[in-house]
């Protein structure tokens, strides 16, 4: 628990309460027009276009804020739902429910839409953390606003926070890593451990809401810090003198949080449709060595052809900061070790075992180097196994580096401006150095495409005469992460008031995987199992009377009553054969009706 008298400024006085004003209001712009411009090709038209690289994701987090809006304005449960994935239904404690931003934001969801609402979330958790790290620095750890800006806009669009742009609402939201950091440490010399205890716990609920892995991975990165900071001679004594209160304001945030969460948290390790583990490989997403020292695909230097495909996919750049960034991080530790003393060389070299740390097990079980994997014992191994543990990614792991080079490239700026070098040389060379670590690192604006339209079978409410009050529909292909229709259709239904419908299968994290583990949607059956072949293949499968049987007996597991195609269905990673698709289920259920501007094919129900 690092002490901030060495690093925090005297009290202000009226002009210089002024002149942080004036920087906090230049940071703000810069950080909304930052994100505004990474976010840029979305608002061309928020309904219309959709983020390239994850339309899949997208589309889920446009659900989960509809279907979490919806749950609490109609008294429903929004952790556990059975309008996906009928009859089994879906945990959504174990999946990314971000219910809060869902009930925060359900009258702007309402109003404009599930799509908008994501893209301004998905604006302002980008700013956001920007602008938490800059005040966290410039109130509690540097002098300078200069220095804080650096720091706060770097970590804000560092090239992982960029990269999970691409459509993940929960990773994005790291402005609330500063806030707990704040609260966290000012549980040291709290006068009142029960209201600063229970301010955490509120935000941890919080956090765990929103972003329950990013605040499992905060949690760690501090307890990895405090432990190596507080172990040092130098503050050995002060982390005893301060650890009873620490204790006591920890007590009362672990009652509070865990009063919050009690219900969340038993659906998490012990509800219906729960499983260990994750659903992913963490070979595949585990991060390359040689990433580190890589460039973005969304930055400048991608652009003009330097970034590289080093991460499973595009949305998972968690590192790849650029050999001069590196070396500049390298140069700053140094620099600032030099000059520091005992306590503040306990900060540093805390900030360094704790990026250490984490830069190891981001290389998770098997050592990949440049796209090759080697079979050698990694640290990753000794704690991947563990519960909750085995639920992360260790790619996502390299995250906490970037706060880490933030604060110290936000020291190196506030040690320059109070003490600049005296040869004119060495300041040039500096900041010549920052340029060239940082300007190949501005981002650019994410991929997008232009999404195929809700159907105005769904639009304008005529699917309700199609399906009974709850009744189930599906479109063909089934509901999966690469078929995102059914939950956008849903979506659309449930922000627009039009009522419910449910559909089989959906995207979701859920049971079923090897070993107990978690799958992506629930096991394919045969139906879907054969649209998605004709929809892919653009062959119409061989269909028997066996087969015919197999597909009755699968709409009556699912209790559907409407078979429903469009004539655009979207592929989120390949494009759709749609006459393949009508012809296939005409062949198994026979011909459809034309129902406005969809095929659309009754199902008998028993």
């Amino acid at each position: 628990m690092p002490t901030s008298p060495s690093l925090a400024p005297s009290p202000a006085s009226p002009p210089r309460v002024v002149r942080h004003r004036r920087a906090d209001l230049v940071v703000a712009l810069v950080a909304l027009a930052l994100a505004g411009w990474v976010t840029s090709g979305l608002w061309q038209d928020p309904n219309v276009r959709a983020i390239t690289v994850n339309s899949s994701d997208q589309a889920l987090f446009e659900w989960l804020l509809a279907f979490g809006g919806h749950a609490v304005t109609h008294g429903d449960n929004p952790l556990f739902t059975y309008l996906v994935n009928v009859p089994d239904g879906v945990n959504l404690a174990v999946n990314t429910s971000i219910t809060v931003y869902a009930v925060v934001f359900a009258p702007l969801t309402y109003l404009i839409g599930p799509p908008a609402t994501f893209l301004v979330i998905l604006t302002l958790n980008l700013a956001a953390t920007a602008l938490a790290w800059y005040w966290l620095l410039s109130r509690h750890l540097v002098r300078s606003p200069l220095a804080a800006a650096v720091g706060g806009l770097f970590i804000g669009f560092s090239p992982g926070m960029v990269s999970h742009a691409n459509a993940h609402l929960n990773w994005t939201a790291g402005w609330l890593v500063p806030l707990l950091l704040w609260r966290t440490f000012a549980l040291r010399r709290s006068r009142h451990p029960l209201r600063d205890g229970a301010i955490l716990g509120v935000l941890v609920a919080v956090a765990f809401s929103i972003a329950a892995e990013g605040l499992f991975f905060t949690a760690l990165a501090l307890g990895v810090f405090v432990a190596v900071w507080a172990l040092h001679p130098a503050h050995r004594a002060e982390a005893r003198a301060v650890l009873p209160a620490f204790l006591r304001g920890l007590g009362v945030t672990a009652v509070v949080a865990g009063v919050l969460l009690a219900y969340p948290l038993w659906l998490h390790f012990a509800g219906p449709q729960r499983f260990h583990g994750t659903g992913f490989d963490a070979v595949i997403h585990s991060e390359d060595v040689v990433a580190y020292g890589a460039y973005p695909r969304r930055s400048l230097a991608g652009e003009v052809g330097l970034g590289t495909r080093l991460a499973p996919n595009p949305t998972e750049e968690n590192s790849f900061f650029g050999i001069p960034l590196l070396l500049l991080t390298v140069a700053c530790f140094v620099a600032l070790w030099r000059r520091a003393d005992a306590g503040r060389r306990a900060t540093l070299w805390a900030l360094g075992v704790t990026a250490v740390v984490f830069t190891l097990l981001s290389f998770g079980p098997e050592a990949k180097v440049d796209g090759r994997r080697f079979d050698l014992p990694m640290p990753f191994d000794l704690f991947g196994h563990l519960p909750v543990m085995n639920a992360a990614l260790p790619a996502r792991l390299a995250l906490v580096v970037a706060p880490v080079i933030g604060v110290l490239l936000a020291y190196t700026v506030d040690q320059l401006r109070a003490d600049p070098p005296r040869r004119r040389s060495a300041r040039l060379a500096w900041w010549a150095g920052f340029a060239l670590a940082l300007v190949p690192l501005v981002p650019t604006p994410l991929l997008t495409i232009e999404r195929e339209p809700i159907p105005r079978f769904i639009t304008a409410g005529t699917w309700r005469g199609y399906v009974s009050p709850g009744g189930v529909l599906t479109p063909v292909p089934l509901t999966l992460d690469v078929y995102p229709d059914g939950q956008r259709w849903q979506a659309y239904a449930l922000a627009h008031r039009q009522g419910e419908f449910a559909i089989p299968s959906g995207f979701f994290l859920g049971p079923g995987g090897p070993d107990g583990r978690g799958r992506i949607g629930p096991a394919p059956r045969p139906f879907s199992a054969m649209v998605d072949q004709a929809g892919r293949s653009g062959l119409v499968p061989i269909v028997t009377e066996g087969s015919i049987q197999e597909v009755r007996a699968d709409l009556r597991h699912w209790r559907i009553e409407t078979v429903v195609l469009a004539d655009e269905v979207h592929g989120a990673k390949w494009s759709v054969d749609e006459e393949a698709i009508r012809q296939t289920v005409t062949a198994l259920l026979g011909p459809p009706e034309r129902v406005e501007d969809v095929w659309l094919w009754r199902v008998p129900q028993g």
